[in-house]
């Protein structure tokens, strides 16, 4: 059983002040488990279902754990995908937002020097993908000497994608004396061995779920004829008529040309796949989080990476490659205690791959007929009337702990010699404001950009219009967003 309340654990005010911001009311089974563990500096295995609160496990304990007033990396944390990465440095940034953690996400397709640049500065943790953050210890611009947390997130996925061999050659770069933290969805061979390998008599965690899959999920399958998986697709939205829904396809021909074809009935959609340009891809993610439009159509690239706590159904368009995919799939739906669907469509000659995914989950998928078209004309005014309303954005869940918080950007940085400590000195002297209402510092070679936290944003500014910052009187705005 779940513990009550964050308060039942030993964090600081800072960490419950965001966590109340955030809206964690009350612990997930995985976080009442790990948390405690964790704040003793315990080595932990953790077997737990994607969508079960796993960041917020490991990303609570660690913003507790760390130091601010060291400046050098304190933890990293491993993730097999970049949007998994940037989205976890999100999760954290706001966990340690009045503690004023500073997190750095590193990752290929991304500028080297830039994160060069981060990494040399004020950092507290690390979140990065095995090969740049490799490359960026192999270059010496990642700091090591104060490392004291490694978390290795969906280790399984980093078996899939080939990446344990650049994970095992991380760890061997760390110090010996840290904590270690693993999290998987599945535990394959591979897996197991290197928690055996490097981790000091590791508490195995499994949080027991419906099989391999979360029990908050409906699974159906479809038997249709190749040539007609688009119609029934179609038949299939408007009688299901999703708020929210990812489409998956194996590859990214596949993507394209679907998004094409329901993009041309004018379905609200777009599409995210490894071919597209980085920031392309984070702003899909971005729209589709805010609910900008009801379909996302994907290859496995973004099974994980995707944290949406409202999807409320995947559908498999195409079978994918390895019955481990199907968990991480269907894993997009039904998160955080909400229902979800996944339908799956499958040819009659792919009886042996789904004969090996439902061994592999526990369970047969129950077989369900198309709709009739009777069916689908009760259910089509529903439908035209969704997809032709504009929909309503969400908020973002950090949207409270923000609207506190104003980002002042001052013309001075590292070129003036200014210092995070030279801001805290300055603007912690101003009538009504203390250093508790000071969040992250990021000095730049020719500016430096200060949150302030509490709605002391407007004070700050006028104050520091008119105040020097040692001994110069910088131009200060607030920042462009």
């Amino acid at each position: 059983m779940s513990k009550a309340s964050f308060r039942d654990y030993a964090l600081s005010g800072e960490i419950t002040k965001a966590l109340d911001h955030l809206g964690y009311r009350q612990p997930t089974v995985v976080q009442s488990k790990v948390i405690p563990e964790s704040l003793k500096k315990r080595d932990v295995v953790v077997k737990s279902q994607t969508g079960s609160g796993k960041t917020a496990a490991f990303g609570i304990p660690l913003c507790e754990l760390t130091e601010w007033e060291e400046n050098k990396p304190q933890a990293l944390i491993l993730t097999p995908t970049r949007e998994l990465a940037a989205q976890v440095k999100e999760d954290l940034t706001n966990i340690g937002r009045y503690k004023r953690i500073k997190a750095a996400a590193v990752y290929g397709k991304s500028s080297f020097e830039r994160q060069k640049t981060e990494l040399s500065q004020k950092c507290h943790i690390v979140v990065g993908t095995p090969g740049r953050v490799l490359d960026h210890m192999k270059k010496g611009t990642f700091p090591l000497e104060k490392l004291k947390c490694l978390v290795i997130d969906e280790a399984d996925e980093m078996l899939n994608m080939g990446f344990i061999d650049q994970v095992g050659a991380i760890i061997r770069h760390l110090p010996e004396e840290r904590m270690t933290m693993l999290f998987s969805a599945t535990f394959p061979e591979d897996v197991e061995n290197l928690s055996l390998q490097y981790m000091k008599a590791p508490l195995k965690i499994e949080i027991k779920a419906s099989g391999m899959t979360t029990a908050d999920i409906e699974h159906q399958l479809i038997i249709v004829n190749e040539n007609d998986t688009f119609l029934l697709l179609v038949d299939m939205l408007i009688v299901e008529n999703p708020d929210s829904c990812i489409l998956f396809c194996r590859t990214q021909e596949h993507v394209n040309e679907l998004h094409r074809r329901l993009a041309g009935l004018g379905y609200p959609c777009a599409k995210i796949h490894g071919g597209m340009p980085q920031e392309e891809r984070f702003a899909v993610m971005n729209r589709f989080r805010r609910g900008d439009f009801r379909y996302l159509i994907a290859t496995d690239v973004a099974a994980r990476g995707i944290d949406i706590e409202d999807v409320t159904h995947v559908i498999n368009y195409e079978l994918p490659l390895d019955k481990e995919s199907y968990v991480h799939r269907t894993g997009r739906t039904g998160r955080a205690g909400r229902r979800g669907k996944a339908i799956t469509f499958s040819s009659p000659r792919e009886k042996r791959m789904i004969a090996e995914i439902e061994d592999y989950i526990g369970f047969s998928i129950p077989v369900i007929q198309a709709p009739s078209k009777e069916e689908i004309a009760r259910a089509k005014e529903a439908f035209l009337k969704k997809i032709n309303t504009k929909p309503e954005l969400k908020k973002d869940k950090s949207e409270p702990l923000n609207k506190e918080i104003m980002r002042l950007y001052f013309n001075g940085g590292k070129k003036k010699k200014l210092r995070a400590v030279d801001f805290v000195g300055t603007i912690a002297k101003i009538d009504g404001v203390s250093a508790e209402d000071i969040g992250i510092i990021t000095i730049q070679e020719q500016g430096s950009f200060v949150e302030i936290l509490n709605g002391k944003g407007p004070l700050v500014l006028d104050a520091m219009k008119k105040t020097t910052v040692k001994g110069k009187l910088l131009k200060v705005h607030k920042a462009r967003k």
